[in-house]
């Protein structure tokens, strides 16, 4: 019935990310430009007498295993919704190949995995639409990972839409972290309160990303001067465009081949052997 219960999930980034407002909900109104790539954590799952999780990996070391661990909240939830005689215990193994408190999305990703994973099996009629409204009340980000495709996020960076005119799939991307965690709500607390515009999407992908921003990224700075490094590097070896993702402090360069986007990540391991790096595509 099961087959093999296996999901991955994928690295978020933002392309951009225009803050507009400070919201009464203590949320920010914001425009961003989600997109993701094709590596990320490994989630596995096997039908069990009772839920139990196991984490692995590289940045597995402090994370909860308890409820409020957002996998475990993101089944539970699905659960309540659906039944318990339609979701089943799970005994669920997350293998952690993304940092964590770095602006790509590793917990929001992990908690998507698993919604479509318990989809898959379990709940087939249920479409992505559906799902990402369910699982949006875990966090602003979940939603948009549950299909895991480029999209515009608006609102709290719930509200999606589909666009179409940006057609950067297979684009080479390389990722470069400081092992540095950046904690989202202070980034966001000392945002300048400068609404600078929106963001414009059309047809012209290049002209309108570069001419875009990450209003967070001053603050993350503030906060990781690594982030400055890091993005200098990247510059360095002459992407199309490299920006900070999210509220920091991972930073994300685009290429044109793979061939530079490889050639850049040799010579950065060689200068920075410890900054995290994942090479990939966009999806």
């Amino acid at each position: 019935m099961t087959g093999d219960m296996r999901e991955t999930g994928w690295a978020k980034i933002n392309l951009a990310l225009h803050v507009r407002a400070r919201r009464d909900d203590g949320y920010h109104a914001i425009e961003t430009l989600f997109a993701f790539v094709d590596r990320g954590d490994e989630l596995t799952a096997a039908v069990a007498g009772a839920d139990s999780l196991i984490i692995e990996g590289e940045f597995a070391e402090g994370l909860s295993l308890d409820a409020d661990n957002l996998v475990r909240r993101a089944l539970t939830l699905l659960r309540g919704l659906y039944g318990a005689d339609r979701v089943p215990p799970l005994a669920m193994r997350l293998v952690k190949h993304l940092p964590v408190a770095a602006g790509i999305g590793g917990g929001s990703a992990d908690a998507a995995a698993l919604a479509r994973l318990v989809r898959r099996h379990f709940l087939p009629e249920v479409g992505d639409a559906a799902l990402a409204r369910t699982v949006a009340s875990l966090g602003a980000d979940v939603a948009a990972c549950v299909a895991s495709m480029t999209c515009l996020g608006t609102g709290a960076g719930e509200e999606l839409e589909p666009v179409s005119d940006l057609r950067l799939a297979d684009t080479p991307v390389l990722l470069v972290n400081p092992r540095q965690p950046v904690a989202t709500g202070p980034v966001f607390a000392a945002w300048d309160g400068i609404d600078r515009g929106g963001l414009f999407v059309g047809a012209e992908a290049r002209a309108q990303l570069l001419a875009a921003r990450n209003d967070l990224q001053r603050p993350a700075t503030a906060q990781c001067p690594a982030v400055a490094d890091i993005l200098c590097e990247l510059g360095a070896h002459r992407p199309w465009l490299a920006r900070m993702s999210g509220s920091g402090a991972t930073c994300f360069a685009l290429f044109d081949a793979a061939a530079a986007r490889d050639e850049a990540a040799a010579r950065i391991a060689a200068r920075y052997p410890h900054w995290w790096q994942m090479t990939g595509t966009l999806r």
